[in-house]
């Protein structure tokens, strides 16, 4: 899977809350499933609650679902926990699409027909709100008790939180990073990366010519997700926002929002990019830097794990550095997107209790330092930060730090993919230079405004 995000992740994107692929819910058919709808749903739990569904005696059959992944640690896991409760809980892993909106697309297609037979679900951070909204998960608020969410990151626990209910567990965490040649800074003349974007592309540009590197900076700018993710992340560091504090009001269309996607397209005006930049994504951008293509890059924590290995890099550890994302001006607080991965209980699993212990023992400190250690997966246990292997063999914990302890989450609303839909293409028109930032973002106001209007008044 892309891991942007979160995680790793293609578009993460959900196509909006819809009802029968008809029209956005508006909040009151919200509360209209909250009621009938979600009583249908809250009756499959409760009778799965009651005993978890087994055929004769053999041990109960889970279903696990998430997305390819390269590191192998999370088949090994699952093995281990096949091997730990063998004859009375197996699960089988459901490989789900790469592109987490193709995931999603499949997920709701399964859960609008009935739930389908995942026990438990893997889910990007931006889908709790909507998965809680249309009752196609189980309220865990009970199960994951306020003791054990305090041994998690902030940031992690308010991602899974929706409607002062807890839908899902968290499982790992992302941040934005700045990548850097170290050794390419150095041979061009700079001691440290840059803290502003006018600093990094007088950087990039000088170290690009004189190291004859092609690209000096690489991003996700595609329209998905990830280019969502990007274009948030400029318009934070230019100190503009997206949404009001309440969520109510659009505050988009603003001088700071209008000069964050000026910066972004003078990447490509500038020289520091290619046009190309446009089409890019995660993989895109991990395999210049990796090839030795890039003097900085934009991509998650997961790279890092990348380095050095046979087959996936030709730069070694010690010729990278990491950095929190430049900002406009030194006055302003650098923010990267809160990326990630949670898991859920489907709400029509005849297994929840069952699945309580595949979560249980996946999100436990013990697998999430093994993700750490073998996949760069960034743990949400707070105590994992703190543990000496951990420091030693992901130096990226302790690198990107300042970018970890300064993540935002993307604007929480039933209505996010919807927005995201629209930010995503407007993002990527203006830096393609199909529009101009000052009507990318006043086509953004206009559109996003109107869904929240139109929620209002149905």
């Amino acid at each position: 899977m892309s891991r942007n995000g979160g995680s790793r992740m293609g578009r993460n994107a959900a196509r909006g809350v819809r009802m029968s692929g008809r029209g956005m819910f508006s909040r009151r058919q919200f509360l209209k499933l909250g009621g009938a709808g979600l009583a249908g749903v809250t009756l499959l739990g409760a009778a799965g609650c009651g005993g978890d569904q087994q055929e004769g005696d053999g041990p109960v059959q889970l279903v696990f679902s998430h997305g390819p992944e390269e590191s192998g640690v999370l088949r090994q896991q699952l093995d281990e926990f096949n091997q730990q409760r063998e004859g009375e809980i197996q699960v089988e892993w459901r490989e789900m699409p790469a592109d987490s909106g193709q995931y999603f697309d499949q997920l709701r297609t399964e859960f609008q027909a009935g739930g389908g037979e995942i026990d438990v679900v893997s889910g990007d951070v931006i889908w709790p709100a909507q998965f809680g909204a249309n009752g196609w998960v189980l309220d865990l608020s009970d199960r994951f008790t306020e003791g054990m969410r305090g041994e998690h990151l902030d940031g992690s626990v308010e991602a899974v939180t929706w409607d002062g209910r807890v839908w899902g567990v968290p499982w790992f965490t992302n941040a934005g990073l700045l990548y850097y040649r170290q050794d390419l800074l150095e041979e061009a003349g700079f001691s440290q990366p840059p803290e502003t974007w006018d600093e990094l592309k007088e950087m990039a540009l000088k170290t690009a010519q004189d190291t004859n590197t092609q690209f000096g900076f690489v991003f996700q700018g595609a329209d998905y997700e990830g280019g969502v993710v990007n274009g948030l992340e400029y318009i934070w560091t230019h100190g503009g926002d997206v949404l009001s504090e309440d969520g109510s009001e659009v505050v988009i269309d603003s001088p700071e929002s209008v000069e964050a996607l000026t910066t972004q397209r003078s990447m490509i005006d500038d020289g520091v990019t290619a046009e190309a930049i446009s089409s890019y994504k995660e993989q895109e951008s991990q395999a210049a830097f990796l090839r030795g293509d890039a003097v900085f890059m934009r991509n998650w924590p997961y790279v890092y794990g990348l380095v050095g290995t046979e087959g996936e890099s030709s730069i070694e550890h010690e010729q990278v550095g990491i950095a929190a994302l430049p900002v406009a001006s030194e006055d302003i607080q650098t923010y990267s997107c809160l990326g990630g991965w949670n898991l859920f209980i489907n709400a029509s699993s005849q297994n929840p209790d069952a699945a309580w212990e595949l979560i249980q023992f996946l999100s436990a400190p013990e697998q999430s330092k093994g993700r750490a250690l073998e996949g760069s997966y960034l743990p949400t246990v707070r105590e994992l930060y703190e543990d000496q292997e951990i420091q030693e063999e992901v130096p990226v914990t302790e690198l990107g730090r300042e970018a970890i302890e300064n993540t935002r989450p993307r604007p929480v609303s039933p209505y996010y993919s919807d927005m995201s839909l629209a930010m995503g293409a407007q993002f990527n028109a203006a830096l393609r230079g199909d529009t101009t930032p000052e009507q990318a973002v006043a086509n953004l106001q206009e559109e996003m405004s109107g869904m929240l209007e139109r929620a209002d008044e149905a």
